[in-house]
């Protein structure tokens, strides 16, 4: 067994890495500042032994005492509210927070998986997206903070390899859902469930032509850990490459809930990707085949449940 660092550790995939990893016996220190992470994702941790936690912003220092054998680079906003509410936040963590991950990551000798995303693609001019792609993104845009945090996180990782030696992995992740998504978050996913469960039509930007991939979070959660202790050491996608517009989504939300919402159209925010589908060819063959498991239509219902007693 192990003994890792999860940064971020109390957000949304944060906490089901660290909850998993703990089931699986390893030592589990979990860095989070409340930012955008929850204390209540992390509650039923707090009692095991093998779990410990420490508030602390990354981008200011990070300090864990002992051996540290793996680190899981999480901790960043990353829902559309939150990186364009707190801007340079999003910045610094993606740069200056990675950069100190880094240098603790050489220090201990550890092997580091840095999260990246798919919004390093941008608004894509190839589809389906493949991890050869350059992107095509706006640094100047709203978006670009968490656009160009990420790509910058991913530049400085592939340098520590490179000229220190560091055992890194990058993994691009897709639209991901589950349990423990905050409500207000302002992604589709909690943004569509709460409305169709308050009985509110449900927000659509743009037509709804806009496509998506989503990925059920044990799905990515899996893929993650398996790229974590793989050899390879190039960005891997990880995601759902089934492809939905967001109209479709919505209308299977309303659907699955049994909801009597209505649809209302919105115009799209800037720069707003109109498709976005990953390749796994290459996660297939470097991760054991890896590949979803959980049915689009299954996860909903979990997320749906989940939902259920907290929406207001």
């Amino acid at each position: 067994m192990s003994r890792i660092l999860v940064t971020g550790g109390a957000g949304f995939i944060g906490s089901h890495l660290c909850e998993r990893l703990v089931a699986e016996g390893n030592d589990v220190i979990c860095v989070d500042n409340f930012l955008t992470g929850s204390p209540d994702n992390i509650a039923p941790l707090l009692g095991n032994s093998k779990f410990h936690f420490i508030q602390l912003d990354i981008t200011n220092f990070i300090y864990v005492s002992g051996p540290v054998d793996a680190i899981l680079h999480f901790a960043s906003p990353a829902s559309p509210i939150d990186y364009l509410e707190l801007p340079i936040q999003t910045l610094k963590v993606g740069s200056l927070g990675t950069h100190k991950v880094l240098g603790l990551a050489k220090e201990k000798g550890a092997r580091i998986l840095l999260a990246s995303t798919s919004e390093v693609y941008g608004d894509p001019l190839v589809h389906p997206q493949t991890e050869d792609y350059w992107g095509n993104v706006n640094p100047i845009g709203p978006r670009g903070v968490y656009d160009e945090a990420k790509r910058f996180a991913e530049a400085i990782t592939m340098a520590y390899q490179r000229s220190h030696g560091v055992e890194t992995r990058i993994v691009r992740i897709f639209n991901t859902y589950g349990p423990r998504m905050r409500q207000e978050d302002g992604r589709v996913v909690p943004n569509f469930i709460a409305q169709a469960l308050r009985g509110e039509d449900l927000t659509v930007y743009g037509d709804g032509g806009q496509t998506r991939s989503f990925c059920y979070v044990t799905d990515l959660v899996e893929g993650i850990l398996r790229l974590l202790w793989s050899d390879y050491r190039e960005p891997v996608n990880i995601g759902n490459p089934r492809e939905m517009t967001v109209l479709d989504f919505a209308k299977l939300i309303i659907e699955l809930t049994g909801s009597q919402s209505g649809i209302t159209h919105k115009p799209l925010p800037v720069d707003d990707p109109k498709v976005r589908q990953p390749d796994i060819t290459l996660a297939r063959r470097v991760l054991n085949d890896w590949t979803p498991s959980v049915p689009v239509e299954e996860g909903l219902r979990l997320a749906i449940e989940y939902f259920q007693g907290k929406v207001r």
